[in-house]
């Protein structure tokens, strides 16, 4: 393995997810400054790192190690294991209402991300905001909304708040993760998995009871992924 024709395979992905280094980082979950040592050949490339890269970002193992075939070339779906989600527990009166001046932190809206007709473009209006969550662990930048149903049980019961964040490039998946995915005709809170297919995605339920589903790229208008999972207890 070649460390300035890795570090060089590793730009180009950059480029084509056009995402900085310091993005780039944060998704495969290293150091900013280790990252700029790899890739000024400060420090040699090591296969942990490497496999960061593989597993975060579901790139071919062998196009980054060798430079054979395509970045996001087929693998099987079971080289992507489930990503477990932050879940947090709160008391039913921690939403601040939005008519408060002094209110801040993560907006909520009053909608349930998986059900209603609601245009996209709709959403996320203002004037959907019914309060907010102010707690460290939740980034400013995030939208909470309910989800109902129970193909997500038990990670997700019905009823539970997730914190969503805009993915702006929709091939750019981190393939495990939990996601809201909005077609035309649907709208589906499921884990994302690697299809042999990679035209298509997998979307997978929690629920062993709900079968997958086989969903072409082409198909999804909007991913959000989810960050953190807010449930109520109404005991404390």
């Amino acid at each position: 393995m070649d460390n300035q024709e890795v570090a060089g395979r590793i730009r180009q992905l950059m480029r084509e997810l056009n995402v900085k280094q310091l993005e780039f980082a944060e998704k495969i979950g290293i150091d900013a400054s280790n990252l700029s040592k790899y890739l000024n050949g400060k420090m040699p490339v090591s296969e942990a790192f490497v496999n960061k890269i593989v597993v975060n970002l579901g790139v071919s193992k062998r196009w980054l190690e060798q430079g054979g075939g395509s970045p996001f070339e087929s693998v099987v779906a079971a080289a992507s294991p489930a990503v477990a989600v932050p879940a947090i527990t709160m008391t039913s009166g921690a939403i601040e209402s939005a008519e408060r001046s002094t209110a801040h932190g993560t907006p909520v809206y009053d909608i349930d991300v998986t059900a209603g007709a609601l245009p996209r473009a709709r959403m996320f209006s203002d004037e959907l905001i019914i309060g907010y969550i102010n707690l460290p662990q939740l980034d400013a930048r995030d939208r909470i909304v309910t989800v109902s149903g129970d193909s997500m049980a038990p990670v997700i019961r019905s009823g539970d708040m997730v914190a969503i964040r805009e993915t702006p490039n929709k091939d750019l998946i981190f393939w495990g993760q939990i996601y809201v995915v909005l077609t035309e005709n649907f709208r589906l809170v499921k884990y994302m998995r690697r299809h042999p297919d990679p035209s298509m995605v997998i979307l997978r339920s929690e629920n062993p009871n709900y079968d997958d589903i086989d969903l072409p790229r082409r198909d999804i208008l909007d991913l959000l992924l989810v960050h953190d999972i807010i449930r109520f207890d109404r005991r404390l």
